[in-house]
């Protein structure tokens, strides 16, 4: 049970590290300094996805797996309806660069606005301090 519980946890934890991948240069728009710890897990995901490599969380939670007795993803509702998400069937390699560049574009696009914005203010504030 317990071993178990840690795996269904770790696919909870992947998609939630997934979810961070995609649109955590969304979130730097709110708190700016999360890009600090975006930026190197949005990369990570753009390589893991173009590399065609794997997380280590999956077998690290295939270890889990086996240690609970259980030979696949059967029984639990993490595992019928999150696991998809994370390992869809008829994941090819062309997919996988498909998903990595999508990855990427959303990156770019919320950083680039992000620095855009940042620029303006940082812009604005110039001109204010300089006013006579």
């Amino acid at each position: 049970m317990g071993y178990r519980f840690l795996a269904d946890g770790l696919v909870l934890l992947h998609l939630a590290f997934i979810v961070f991948v995609v649109g955590g240069g969304w979130l730097a728009w709110r708190w700016p300094r999360l890009a600090w710890l975006h930026l190197p897990v949005a990369a990570w995901g753009v390589w893991i996805e173009w590399s065609q490599g794997i997380c280590p969380l999956t077998p690290l939670e295939n270890a889990y797996r086996r240690r609970a007795g259980e030979a696949g993803y059967s029984g639990s509702f993490v595992e019928h309806y999150i696991l998809p998400v994370l390992y869809p069937a008829g994941l090819t390699p062309e997919t996988q660069w498909v998903l990595g560049a999508i990855v990427l574009l959303v990156n770019v696009l919320a950083y680039a606005r992000l620095w855009r914005r940042r620029r303006r203010n940082l812009t604005r504030s110039g001109r204010a301090e300089g006013a006579p």
